[in-house]
């Protein structure tokens, strides 16, 4: 035996590795930075996590004799030598401890080349083993060799088939070297490859996928056949056993100043306990779990927790009404609610565990209501009602895992339909965490010991994936913002970054019009230096708001990632990045295509629009592993919305321009596309426009039904408070519209009122200001989702004083 190995066999049975192995044999404790599957291949260990990847093949001697010369885990390797590969599930504490590769810091970049490392191109696939193992004995690598002679010596022979091989070889994908543009089309040309590679490279496995993608009809498309996974492994082990005291969240509390860090340990053990909490209570794998809370380190703790133990969550953004809650509740058939006694926000407080024993009296299926503390306010306890944190207390903290089908259910999270019932968004495991990792580090450029600070609630899918799933998998730090932006005064953003250094920004354009309306002081109050990287998400940016964004915000000097990607997409779809180095970024545009995205334009017709300076439907036409599954209890309602619209594409329900140079813009939602004398616009077109007017901050514009044109424009715009001269300011933006678009683009009607109707995430409901101009206000459906539910009658109000002056 080498005498690196049997330093591992006589490390003490306390050791750190003895934690992660079920049955060591007595005596053998686990060499530090030396996964448990080198381990097991060993047979040290005789059930020991490893094994489930490989069970009965040994596939080391392969690895270190370099059979395959781009193996995944040359990706692990800074340094390593050509020709040398890595065992999945064998960390490069082993091949060190061998002296196969040299001692060296952490690995900065898992998909991408490594800094400093010689990635040499694969063999040709053609080449025999025998011709393979020639060519690794050419590599002047001695201790290689020896060592590689030495391993094979231990193990039996002819155990290392065809299959193992294969899963450590191929083509590059995600991380292999050259520019945006080759691993673009490569990701088009060969998508399961490609997929492949990525995700054997940057997530860890219970046990390897067969089959990278199953093809079908449209909508029924699945990723990684046969790959046992367990998400909160990815999310939080990894990391523990690597960097245990890195940052894993920064909660950033309503009240100003009071950040809490978390650290990957201590979110893993609150994880662990509220994991064996629910396990008590009788909640087991494909439960289903309704998340009611404000953000905080417990409440993304409560997801992994249903992760770990193979329950599937849905998240209730905490703000939601009892109705809407109870709605979500049965139709996702909850066995269980996770909420806080109050929230805060804003410097209000939010009965969040009222909501929920309203919503709950309707919910047979509720057995359990686990209740936190957020306030030191005491609530009434029912029966059913349980202390959290009292249980977690007495749990044990470490929860093994549930290995997971890479296509079983990870979540569901509920979002507006045009008929008004919420749709229950299924997403599964491997497909939408690899695709949240990928574009988490890749559009925001994101690199270890980075502060991430996306803004967004957990209860919508950017929270999901740019608060939660993306960034922890990536062994990121990430910021949750349980405040407003302009709590306790509209600095609030900026003095955050300025206090936890936040180098990456991610936000919606709601957000930053509403502070572009306070002025550029409370921004240059605050020192803003260590941004790097400014992004927008949830709607269309308008030009006026892009420009104030890069230029007072970011200094003219950060990127800014204006970002399309929806609910159903699971992750960034369209972004000016990443792209070719040094490449152009246009004011307001969402640009390139995400790896693996294909998108296209569709006519009237049902025919895909060629060339460029084009406008029509935006649909892709290939599947990628992020796109969700199906709407919960309703395949054929998900097979309508996105599949049957333009039949073998995925339909977005947007439109889009495609430029000259091919890039894409985003023109807003097909159904807010209007017929003016038979020219079809965008109302996002005309909402740029107008937003250039320097005293109208925010713009809404739908169409309504007209006699001679068809169809007409009206305008809903907020102006700011200082505005005296109303009638001067639409009269200028009528002539704004005329010459940035053209004279039939100009609204018919502009109606000025205090605010307009938005969701909690900040999304105008343009629904309800046609409703208000079609006069169907007795029938406006489902309005739970707004922020308050009061503007529509201020804006009914505003409309009939507008009739009454129009006809006298």
């Amino acid at each position: 035996m080498l005498p690196e190995l049997s330093r591992a066999a006589r490390c003490s049975r306390g050791s750190p590795g003895l934690r992660d192995a079920p049955r060591a044999l007595p005596g053998y404790g686990r060499l530090p930075g030396v996964s448990p599957g080198f381990y097991g291949a060993l047979g040290l260990y005789r059930s020991s996590p490893g094994l489930r990847g490989a069970p009965g093949v040994l596939p080391v001697c392969e690895m270190l004799q370099g059979l395959s010369r781009s193996s995944p885990g040359l990706r692990d390797a800074p340094g390593a030598l050509p020709g040398c590969g890595r065992l999945p599930g064998v960390s490069p504490g082993l091949y060190r401890a061998l002296g196969l590769l040299p001692r060296c810091g952490p690995v900065r970049d898992r998909l991408g080349r490594c800094r400093g490392a010689a990635v040499s191109a694969a063999p040709p696939r053609g080449r025999s083993l025998r011709g393979r193992r020639r060519a690794v004995r050419g590599v002047r690598c001695p201790m290689a060799l020896a060592a590689g002679r030495s391993l094979r010596a231990l193990l039996p022979p002819g155990r290392v088939p065809l299959a193992a091989r294969r899963c450590c070889c191929g083509g590059g994908g995600a991380g292999d070297p050259g520019g945006y543009r080759q691993r673009r089309e490569r990701a088009a040309r060969d998508p399961a490859a490609f997929w492949a590679e990525a995700a054997r490279g940057l997530l860890r496995w219970d046990g390897p996928f067969h089959t990278a993608c199953r093809p079908g009809p449209a909508g029924t498309a699945r990723w990684f056949l046969g790959g046992r996974i367990n998400v909160s492994v990815n999310c939080l082990d990894q990391h523990v056993e690597k960097s245990p005291d890195r940052v894993a969240l920064i909660w950033e509390r309503d009240e100003p100043g009071t950040a809490v860090h978390v650290t990957y340990r201590e979110l893993l053990d609150l994880t662990c306990r509220l994991a064996n909490t629910l396990k008590k209570y009788g909640i087991q794998k494909g439960d289903k779990v309704a998340i009611y809370m404000s953000v905080s380190p417990l409440s993304v703790a409560a997801m992994l927790a249903c992760a770990r133990i193979g329950a599937v969550h849905t998240v209730v953004f905490a703000g939601f009404s009892a109705e809407s809650l109870a709605g979500r509740i049965m139709d996702s058939e909850c066995k269980a609610v996770i909420t806080y006694n109050q929230g805060v926000r804003g410097g209000r407080i939010i009965e969040l565990k009222t909501t929920v024993d309203e919503a709950v009296k309707n919910c047979p299926s509720i057995k359990h209501v686990f209740v936190a503390q957020r306030t030191d306010n005491k609530v009434q306890m029912g029966e059913r009602d349980i202390p959290l944190e009292e249980e977690m207390a007495k749990a044990a903290s470490v929860c093994t895992p549930e290995s997971m089908d890479s296509e079983d259910m990870l979540f569901m999270l509920y979002t507006s339909g045009s008929t008004g019932k919420p749709k229950g968004i299924v997403h599964t495991q491997a497909g939408y965490l690899l695709y949240a990792a990928l574009t988490h580090k890749y559009v925001f450029d994101y690199q270890q010991g980075d502060v991430f600070g996306c803004v967004a609630d957990i209860g919508w899918i950017t929270g999901h994936s740019y608060v939660v799933y993306g960034p922890l998998c990536n062994g990121a730090t990430s910021v949750l913002f349980e405040s407003t932006p302009v709590y306790p005064d509209p600095g609030r953003y900026w003095e955050v970054v300025q206090r936890l250094k936040i180098n990456q920004f991610y936000g919606a354009p709601t957000a930053i019009r509403l502070l572009l309306n306070y002025g550029e002081e409370w921004v240059k109050k605050y020192d803003r230096s260590s941004l790097k990287t400014l992004g927008s998400v949830g709607e269309p940016i308008n030009n006026e708001a892009w420009q104030w964004f890069y230029h007072v915000v970011g200094e003219g000097r950060c990127t800014l990632v204006d970002t399309w990607w929806q609910t159903e997409t699971g992750g960034i779809c369209i972004a000016p990045r990443p792209s070719e180095e040094k490449a152009e970024i246009l004011p307001a545009m969402a640009m390139r295509p995400f790896f693996g995205i294909v998108p296209v334009l569709m006519d009237e017709s049902g025919k895909v629009i060629e060339g460029n300076d084009v406008s029509g439907a935006l649909c892709i036409a290939q599947p990628w592993p992020g796109m969700a599954r199906t709407i919960y209890g309703d395949h054929q309602r998900f097979l309508d919305s996105y599949f049957n619209v333009y039949p073998g594409y995925y339909f977005t329900g947007d439109g889009a321009y495609r430029t000259e140079k091919g890039y894409y813009q985003i023109t807003g939602r097909m159904d807010d596309v209007i017929n003016i004398s038979g020219h079809r616009l965008g109302t996002a077109e005309i909402e740029d426009a107008m937003a250039d007017h320097p005293e109208v901050p925010e713009t809404a514009v739908i169409g309504y039904p007209h006699k001679i044109k068809g169809e007409g424009a009206f305008a809903f715009i907020v102006v700011k408070e200082q505005t005296t001269h109303v009638d001067r300011v639409k009269e200028e933006l009528k002539t704004i519209v005329a010459s940035k678009i053209a004279k039939y683009a100009v609204p018919d009607h502009i109606l000025v009122v205090k605010r307009l109707p938005k969701t909690r995430s900040g999304k105008i409901m343009r629904r309800l200001l046609k409703k208000v101009v079609t006069e169907q206000s007795n029938n406006m459906g489902d309005v739970t989702t707004l922020d308050d539910p009061s503007v529509v009658k201020e804006i009914l109000d505003a409309y009939q004083k507008y009739k009454e002056k129009s006809s006298s």
